[in-house]
């Protein structure tokens, strides 16, 4: 009786369930996206904040940006931060996670404990104390060098010279992303059968290969997923960056994508012009991902 009632439901029945989530979205996602691309199409600055009506301009704004050296240099910029801290967070994460697999468990305890701390810790309250540990003065990198016999760090600026500025930024963008990777990919480790390190071992395979042959292609879909919101998550930092650029940062050689679409509509009031770079850099962000998406669709086999 049960089986018939459910054969006979829609097959449609699943989709209606959806309805509600999809309309939450839209809601959600969907209007703020469209204002956004509205406004990348108008004149919007500070005069309409005060009651005069935008000017439509078309896609005056996308041609203006596109033309702008400037935003690419931007642009460029930000893609390099964004693969060397996405590689680096990775490389760290699965090193931690891979670590966690192999230590006893009152070792593997205090490691996530300290793990969650640092994921769990607020963005600004950190940023304060990674200021005071870069500090020009009092600063503990620059007394731990010096006392290593590095004396042209005393009193060094970190954030003043841009290459400098992007290693700290990159330290802390790091240091906030890693537990999340070490996390996730130590789940995936869990659940990678025992059996086959111990058929691997007996062929004579060792453990780095037994890693490399085994380990890595069972949580391969772990490390894309994982890899694919870092990138997209590192090409749009902009807490850190702001702050850090508050604290000494020379803003102009040190914007990314994010510091620049904010200084660009609230700093300036060039609200469509933000909005279209917006857009823009959403379009990067796409085309980005693309490759990235369709080796995960292959690898899942969709």
């Amino acid at each position: 009786m049960t089986s018939a009632r459910q054969s006979r439901r829609p097959a449609t029945f699943p989709y209606v369930l959806l309805v509600p989530a999809v309309l939450v979205l839209l809601a959600a996602m969907g209007y703020p996206l469209a204002r956004q691309v509205v406004l990348s199409i108008q004149e919007y600055g500070l005069a309409q904040q005060f009651g005069q009506p935008p000017e439509w301009v078309g896609f005056d704004n996308y041609a203006r940006l596109a033309s702008d050296a400037y935003l690419w240099q931007v642009i460029g910029r930000s893609i390099a931060f964004c693969l060397a801290v996405a590689g680096l967070t990775m490389v760290v994460g699965t090193a931690l996670a891979v670590l966690m697999t192999h230590v006893s468990r009152a070792a593997r305890l205090p490691l996530q404990l300290a793990l969650l701390l640092a994921w769990a810790m607020p963005h600004l309250a950190s940023l304060t104390v990674w200021q005071w540990l870069f500090d020009s003065q009092y600063g503990v990198i620059n007394w731990l060098l010096v006392r290593l016999g590095f004396d042209q760090f005393a009193g060094h600026s970190w954030l003043i010279e841009p290459l400098s500025f992007f290693v700290v930024a990159a330290v802390v963008v790091t240091w906030m992303s890693v537990p999340f990777v070490a996390f996730s990919v130590y789940a995936g480790l869990t659940q990678v059968p025992g059996e086959l390190h111990e058929a691997g071992a007996i062929d004579g395979a060792s453990a780095r290969r037994r890693f490399w042959l085994i380990t890595v292609p069972l949580i391969k879909p772990v490390l894309l997923i994982v890899g694919l919101l870092q990138i997209i998550w590192d090409l749009k930092v902009f807490t850190q960056i702001f702050v850090l650029q508050d604290a000494g940062g020379i803003t102009r050689d040190t914007n990314l994508i994010g510091t620049y679409i904010y200084r660009l509509g609230i700093g300036q009031g060039q609200f469509g012009m933000a909005s279209a770079a917006s857009i823009f850099i959403l379009l990067v962000t796409v085309l980005l991902s693309l490759a990235y998406v369709r080796l995960l669709a292959r690898e899942e086999g969709l």
